[in-house]
């Protein structure tokens, strides 16, 4: 009997990290993966994704080691040599990163559809499971600042997430449609999990396409997050300043309220324990587990949590 899909909702780097566990402990091509576009830009005139990338990456065992994104071993001869001719070069782009950028912006200009060409390039790089993104149409993610807006990668990368934020909005996500076969693979799935992603800017935007948030209502029971906030702070990422700047407690339980609709299963690091009763008191069922990824070992182990209180089967 062939065994039913598991999806993931991911981010980037920790998205990966948990997902580099998952897919060691259940048959990776059971993982459908649905990855956040709204980080998506255009850097000298190539589409960038940063969350599919650090994901395919991971799980093609390329992913640079210390930084979660880019590549292994990775040089940056291209990039200093564009800073010589004055352009900017606050947006790392590797020599052998460009080769996916400039196959991804080639064929997107041909007409190829941004699912087409995410499998083409998990098939090329031998990554075994499913990646689509979110939705096929351009969604992108603005950061109000007491200053204006800011696209994300200005805010998150050239100002180093610094600013303080006072809200955001995922600008054409209401026009947009989830990616093909997104649906169904909820509506299908044997468990569902909210990897441990920034709940504003890595869940927040697949939650905003029009149809991905009630598909996951009806499943409730069966979708599972891990809190990526561990002793008010973010395991990755900016989500605890952003949790504080916008007037909120930097906590796990605070995520769990972000997710109280659709999340049933609710996973805190032990030192948040304390905080179980407030996930219980949201009609969620806790789960408190070491989720802090330092290497495989606990990469694994949080996976193995995670899928056996869904009652997924390895």
């Amino acid at each position: 009997m062939k065994r039913r899909r598991v999806v993931a909702l991911a981010g980037g780097v920790g998205a990966a990290r948990f997902l580099d566990g998952l897919t060691r402990v259940i048959a990776p091509e059971r993982v459908y993966i649905i990855g956040n576009t709204a980080d998506d830009t255009e850097v000298h005139g190539l589409h960038i994704s940063p969350d599919l990338d650090s994901v395919t990456y991971t799980l093609a065992g390329m992913a640079n080691p210390q930084h979660g994104w880019g590549i292994h071993g990775d040089s940056f001869r291209c990039l200093k040599a564009l800073g010589g001719l004055g352009m900017d070069t606050w947006f790392q782009l590797g020599d052998l990163d460009l080769a996916t950028h400039l196959y991804r912006t080639e064929r997107l200009r041909q007409g190829a559809t941004l699912s087409a060409v995410t499998s083409e390039l998990t098939r090329a790089l031998k990554v075994r499971s499913t990646l689509v993104p979110m939705s096929d149409q351009r969604v992108r993610t603005r950061i109000c600042t007491p200053s204006g807006e800011l696209e994300f990668q200005t805010y998150f990368v050239k100002r180093r997430a610094r600013d303080r934020v006072t809200a955001m909005h995922f600008d054409g996500a209401a026009d947009a449609s989830p990616a093909p076969g997104v649906l169904h693979a909820i509506a299908e799935a044997e468990g569902i999990i909210l990897c441990p992603s920034n709940p504003f800017i890595s869940i927040g935007p697949i939650l905003a396409i029009p149809g991905i948030r009630a598909a996951l209502q009806r499943r409730r029971d069966k979708v599972a997050a891990v809190s990526p906030i561990v002793g008010g702070r973010a395991l990755k990422g900016p989500a605890a300043r952003m949790l504080k700047s916008m007037r909120q407690r930097a906590s796990a339980a605070e995520v769990a309220k972000l997710y109280q609709d659709f999340v049933g299963v609710f996973v805190l690091d032990t030192i948040d324990r304390k905080q179980a009763s407030q996930a219980k008191a949201l009609n969620m069922r806790p789960v408190v587990t070491n989720a802090i990824m330092r290497g495989l070992r606990e990469r694994k182990a949080l996976a193995r949590v995670v899928a056996s209180e869904l009652g997924i089967r390895a």
